[in-house]
């Protein structure tokens, strides 16, 4: 039987346990601070980030994983004796899938190194990883492993409220959601992640009935089928305790995770986002 290697980004927000019982290589994000330059999740933990995010004079910046990364990572899986599957944030977000791609090249045309764009982030690629994986445990090829990982993106989503669009639209991540930027300031944007960009969904009054819809929202595209669910928040771990128990209260929950969102990806939605990520199971 091969093995397989599970690669991806930072972005993906995974939790500790899962990246181990996994074995799956997490690359950094690179977040530039004023003079300081951090590897995202290596020498920059999310607790750290939002305090020092709360104070900060000079807004934190983001670039892509570097090749230099990717062809590191290729040399030691291949080296121990793995085919390797990248799933990787979406090319529409980051450049980072062009940073594998170069990396690839670098290595002979037939060796086994596949690239999969997720068209996401955060814990929606997290679960395709992880359909992905439970399918190498179960024998599958690295092509059926990434058949696997492709086919979970017509069955998941992202769905996220930030406090604030501010965030997004300086980081010119904002998609068509820049229509909501003129709004009152009371009004709280819930967004999606569509066609591998952030798009944007509803405006609601409060912070209250935005926690309730994205619950909601999620139930209206789920149904009643068996769904793995992912509460993510920037730095508001009671808030996501909250969806995530209101999610299991109103779904099929089958799984269910909360996890924090990367400094790299707080950098674009900012502390306060709130998010789930689910995928029905399929």
């Amino acid at each position: 039987m091969s093995k397989i290697a599970l690669v991806t980004d930072s972005t993906v927000c995974m939790p500790a346990d899962l990246v181990q019982k996994y074995n799956i290589t997490i690359l950094p994000q690179i977040l530039i601070w004023g003079e300081e330059t951090f590897r995202d999740g290596e020498n920059i933990q999310p607790g750290e980030f939002y305090r020092r995010l709360a104070t900060a004079e000079i807004m934190p910046r983001s670039s892509q994983v570097s090749v230099v990364d990717f062809k590191n990572a290729y040399e030691r899986l291949l080296s121990e004796g793995y085919e390797i599957l990248n799933i990787l944030i979406s090319s529409r977000l980051s450049g980072t899938i062009g940073s594998a791609i170069q990396a690839r090249e670098e290595f002979p045309p037939d060796a086994p190194i596949e690239i999969v764009d997720s068209y996401t982030t955060g814990m929606e690629m997290g679960l395709h990883i992880i359909q992905a994986a439970r399918r190498i445990a179960e024998g599958a090829t690295l092509a059926e492993a990434k058949a696997a990982a492709e086919a979970a993106q017509e069955h998941s989503g992202l769905i996220l409220t930030p406090m604030t669009l501010e965030f997004l639209h300086r980081g010119g991540r904002i998609g068509g959601a820049s229509r909501f930027l003129g709004t009152a300031l009371n009004i709280k944007p819930i967004l999606h992640v569509d066609g591998g960009r952030v798009e944007p969904l509803e405006r609601v009054r409060t912070r209250k009935r935005a926690k309730r819809r994205l619950v909601d929202i999620v139930a209206e595209r789920v149904g009643g089928n068996p769904v793995h669910v992912v509460a993510l928040h920037a730095n508001a771990a009671a808030e996501a305790g909250e969806i995530l128990q209101a999610s299991k209260e109103k779904l099929n929950v089958i799984e269910s995770f909360i996890a924090d969102v990367s400094p790299v990806i707080g950098t674009h939605v900012g502390p306060g986002t709130l998010a789930i990520a689910y995928m029905i199971k399929h």
